[in-house]
């Protein structure tokens, strides 16, 4: 029972804190997901989604207005009906001209509500438990918690990834054999029955610029936009700022080498075999599926994904695939074409969040005790609110240690707020571009799922190491934990490995380690805000966590598009440094998180 009678705290904690948890995993995560399935560069995703951490950042600001006007549970339930209508209005943007604007405006909302959310919320727990029911059920949060993340990066995902693959057309199949005399293709999926998409390969003149070929009968004939072509180049041209082109210059890995001979080049025209029933305009994105990576499908400066309407349904989508000229043998890849509606798969993904939220709102109105300390301030007036928010950032800035906190909960997370951005991305990207391959549903298995149940197990076991020995004890361990499975990035990027299972297992390492070295942050975040006003202080560490995750997540999208997947990787290794410095410098009582 709470300590205002009522409704077993069984009844609301897992469903609050699954609330709690899923619109800051839909901004953070799911966001950069779909913009990526959407189209937009890595540099944008970085960018803008990293200021979407700023509602969490500055949340320390508003804090005591929640904590002055109304209660914690008229809050609790005011937010989350408010996410439920802005996941709709999200959902709703996403088929827009302007879906990037709109979307991002949305995600605003819910950036700003659901960190008010969390105030409310945390401190509506605080309210309606005593001390020791606290403590019994922190570990039913974190749970809960983490299961929102794995349905947010996992299920979610996952059903994003069906649908992309079962709206549109059936999957078209191109087989290609390469050897040192000549490159042929096959359509196989005409041998399996599909035949919606035609496959042929399409000769040309020996003196063309194959590369300026494509790209300009792609544009000629309405496949593909000149305007958002010469987006996705622009970062490779001189107009590039003279700082990214010396980054670039210095840092960045070595340029493909072209390929001069055209015996080692093959054009493949691709074409509807009929128009579709009312004109509907049919968007096709291929990709390599597997077989031999000496087989390369260009994408570095061609587009690979094709418009096909009522005017152009009977012209050929041109592709152009090269071939490693340091082959031997005859070899043999398979590349995928997918025509599923990717804006209606995300609109489903946040209709279905919309109506998460309208059903927690309604069963958190009945179930949600009243406990008789959660009731607004009487003495309010703009003299208090001033007072009461001064002293409380004058005491947290004077407590003992002060920068050096603020320097931890800064840098700790430097490799992997630079990492959190580009995961998803490169296991999105084809291999052509370093990236994975992986389709949008095996991303929600593979770090939506797989890699959350290593950051929950790890979680768990730091959580145990620490009520056994203590924060100061297991410091170190955690923070080797929290680095050094990062290498698994570097090792991915180099190997591009095609099995599942190596993928899985090193996104499982990684996660597991991060889950486990995490545990030292909180800890010393709970350790640092004890003594007067905790509540507020908490607020303001987590504020300066989020701004430690926000300003490198916002630079790492135009960082890796400078140096690349490989040499990016390498430097959230360099990062780690600064990790293993801050801890050197911090004081922390030996007998701090054991158990009493």
């Amino acid at each position: 029972m709470g300590r205002s009678g009522g409704a077993s705290p069984w009844s609301w904690i897992p469903t609050l804190y699954f609330a709690e948890a899923l619109p800051y995993v839909a901004v953070m995560t799911i966001a950069v997901i779909m913009y990526k399935r959407l189209g937009i560069s890595n540099t944008d995703i970085a960018l803008y989604t990293g200021w979407l951490y700023l509602p969490w950042v500055i949340k320390p600001f508003w804090s005591p207005f929640v904590d002055l006007f109304k209660t914690k549970r008229w809050w609790t339930l005011a937010m989350q009906w408010l996410i439920a209508i802005a996941f709709a209005a999200l959902a709703f943007a996403i088929p827009t001209p302007f879906f990037f604007q709109l979307t991002l405006a949305a995600f605003w909302i819910v950036g700003f509500t659901s960190a008010t959310h969390d105030i409310a919320a945390d401190g509506f727990y605080m309210h309606a438990l005593d001390d020791h029911q606290q403590s019994f059920y922190v570990g039913i949060r974190s749970t809960f918690y983490r299961i929102a993340t794995v349905a947010g990066q996992g299920l979610l995902v996952i059903l994003a990834g069906v649908i992309e693959m079962n709206s549109g057309l059936e999957p078209a199949q191109l087989q290609v054999t390469a050897s040192p005399q000549r490159i042929t293709i096959a359509d196989i999926s005409e041998a399996q029955g599909v035949d919606h998409f035609e496959f042929a390969a399409v000769e040309a003149d020996s003196t063309v610029a194959l590369l300026d070929y494509v790209k300009q009968q792609n544009e000629a004939n309405g496949f593909v936009e000149a305007e958002i072509e010469e987006q996705t180049t622009a970062a490779a041209t001189a107009e590039e700022g003279a700082f990214t082109k010396w980054i670039r210059e210095t840092f960045g890995e070595e340029p493909r080498k072209a390929v001069a001979l055209q015996s080692r080049q093959q054009l493949v025209g691709i074409r509807l075999t009929q128009p579709r029933a009312n004109d509907e305009p049919i968007i096709l994105n291929v990709s390599f599926k597997n077989g031999d990576q000496s087989i390369k499908l260009e994408q570095a400066k061609l587009s690979t994904r094709f418009e096909f309407n009522k005017d152009n349904w009977n012209k050929q989508a041109l592709m152009l695939l090269t071939v490693d000229p340091k082959l031997k043998e005859e070899t043999t890849a398979t590349f995928e074409g997918l025509s599923g509606n990717i804006p209606l798969a995300w609109l489903v993904v946040f209709v279905v969040l919309s109506a998460v939220f309208l059903l927690a709102a309604l069963y958190h109105q009945y179930m949600l005790p009243r406990p008789a300390s959660d009731h607004a301030t009487t003495d309010v007036s703009a003299k208090t609110i001033v007072r009461e928010f001064l002293h409380t950032f004058k005491t947290f800035f004077t407590k003992p240690q002060a920068l050096v906190a603020i320097l931890f909960m800064l840098l700790y997370r430097l490799p992997e707020a630079q990492l959190v951005k580009i995961i998803n991305p490169f296991m999105l990207d084809p291999i052509d571009k370093g990236g994975l391959g992986l389709t949008t549903g095996q991303v929600g298995v593979v770090y939506g799922t797989v890699g959350i149940i290593g950051l929950t197990i790890g979680g768990i076991l730091g959580g145990l190491a620490a009520a056994r020995g203590g924060l100061k004890r297991w410091l170190w361990p955690m923070v080797a934990a929290i680095t050094l499975p990062d290498l698994v990035y570097v090792y991915l990027s180099y190997a591009q490995p095609e099995s599942l299972g190596i993928i899985n297992g090193c996104i499982f390492i990684e996660q597991f380690g991060y889950g486990f070295g995490f545990t030292a942050y909180m800890l010393y975040l709970i350790y640092f805000s004890e003594g007067e006003h905790k509540t507020a202080h908490y607020a303001i560490c987590t504020g300066f966590m989020a701004l430690g995750m926000m300003l490198p997540g916002m630079m790492a999208g135009w960082l890796q598009e400078a140096i690349g997947y490989r040499h990016f990787f390498i430097w959230t290794i360099i990062c780690c440094v600064a990790t293993f410095l801050v801890c050197a410098f911090i004081k922390i009582d030996p007998n701090f998180g054991k158990k009493k």
